[in-house]
């Protein structure tokens, strides 16, 4: 799949809650209407996870996807990840973040 994301605000906040819209597509660009999607993220240079548990809470067609409670607690880098599955299989798709300090 190719995914990408935006998030509702610019810059992404730190200690704020907050949506991405999530856009799903095949490998040929066709958009994914029927994906089940899980979303995780980590601190790799801390060790620790996300102080909430995002989730899809909608399906808002042509291939996106609303995530609500993202929240990263600190500014650093994060590895944000999607686990994507829909007819075609499924498969991850990592972002790496650097959050301001």
């Amino acid at each position: 799949y190719r995914v990408s994301y935006a998030s509702e605000t610019h810059p992404i906040p730190v200690n704020r809650l907050h949506r991405w819209t999530l856009h799903v597509e095949s490998k040929s660009g066709r958009p994914v209407t029927d994906a089940a999607v899980q979303v995780d993220g980590d601190m790799p240079e801390h060790g620790h996870g996300l102080p909430t548990r995002p989730r899809v809470t909608r399906n808002l067609g042509n291939g996106d996807y609303l995530v609500e409670g993202m929240k990263f607690q600190m500014g650093g880098w994060w590895l944000v990840e999607f686990t994507v599955a829909a007819a075609d299989g499924s498969d991850v798709a990592k972002f790496n973040l650097r959050l301001p300090k």
